[in-house]
């Protein structure tokens, strides 16, 4: 019978050691300075959202300020309602979403299970990083010489939501790619072992994977679009009237609406833009709050 030897023991751990004041002051240091940092960051996000509540609250808590809009009203007279330009936002994001979200989608999963080291991966993801900081007039302009001057279309909501699409897209890209990359090939592994075909492991497991994040980007995505003022000041004109169609005439939109009504310079056009920037803070918020919600719900059901 063999004995143990010193050899065949386990050896001791290592003693405790107790952290210096040297090293705990430089992480007390560092502490205090990442929450200095958060707290420069957050404080022009609650002075902005301090005074446009303090101007703007009291025309969100009045009934006829979602229900009415500004027809037949001028520019002096009280009264009236943003419904029309919260009808000219939802329906420019919407169509927005309706076109970008499939084609980032798509791309972002060419991107990840079919490109990866090929020439047309590079140019696309060439092409999406140049997307990505386009800014939103050049965006307009480029729908502008395109839809209205070439094709000859007029000037409407749809086109403005063109010129978002360029905007969403390379977001919702980026967005999904690295959601969809950090899916474990664990997974994609077990369904081609299944005799799985490759679409269908992405359509069935790897899209429902990630979905609950890409629900959030997507949502994110259309906050963004929303409060763009560049392509509803130059694709479509200002009207104080509802208009429910998009290809035709002008629509009105929140931030159309701050810009048309401050160049108003009295008081009431005054009052009116804080009371619309106050609009369009709740629906982005909302809009937010809905996508988070939708993707702790899908989240639970994947589990």
């Amino acid at each position: 019978m063999s004995t143990a030897t010193d050899l065949d023991r386990p050896a001791a751990p290592p003693a405790f050691q107790e952290i210096g004041a040297g090293r705990k002051l430089r992480n007390r240091f560092a502490t205090g300075l990442v929450w200095g940092a958060f707290l420069i960051a957050l404080a022009p996000l609650v002075w902005l959202l301090i005074t446009v509540l303090a101007r703007g609250l009291e025309h969100v808590l009045n009934a006829d300020w979602w229900s009415r809009s500004f027809a037949g009203l001028t520019s002096r007279q009280f009264g009236g309602g943003v419904y029309h330009a919260i009808i000219g936002t939802l329906f420019q994001g919407l169509i927005c979403a309706v076109i970008a979200v499939p084609i980032a989608i798509l791309v972002a999963v060419y991107l990840v299970e079919y490109g990866k080291g090929s020439r047309l991966a590079n140019a696309v993801t060439f092409t999406v990083d140049i997307l990505s900081g386009v800014p939103s007039i050049v965006a307009a302009l480029f729908i502008y010489a395109l839809w209205v001057t070439t094709l000859g279309f007029p000037r409407s909501a749809f086109a403005v939501s063109l010129a978002l699409v360029l905007l969403m897209i390379p977001v919702v890209v980026r967005t999904t790619e690295e959601l969809l990359k950090i899916v474990p090939d664990e997974l994609r592994e077990a369904a081609y072992a299944l005799g799985i075909p490759k679409w269908k492991t992405i359509l069935k497991i790897v899209i429902p994977t990630a979905l609950s994040g890409i629900i959030t980007g997507i949502s994110l995505a259309i906050a963004r679009v929303m409060g763009e003022t560049a392509p509803v000041l130059v694709l479509v004109g200002y009207t104080s009237y509802i208009n429910f169609d998009p290809f035709n005439g002008s629509m009105a939109s929140l931030p159309l609406l701050m810009t048309s009504e401050r160049l108003t310079t009295n008081a009431i056009g005054e009052a009116r833009v804080w009371g619309a920037a106050v609009t369009l803070i709740l629906i982005i918020t909302l809009f937010n709050l809905l996508g988070s919600l939708i993707s702790r719900l899908t989240s639970l059901k994947t589990k």
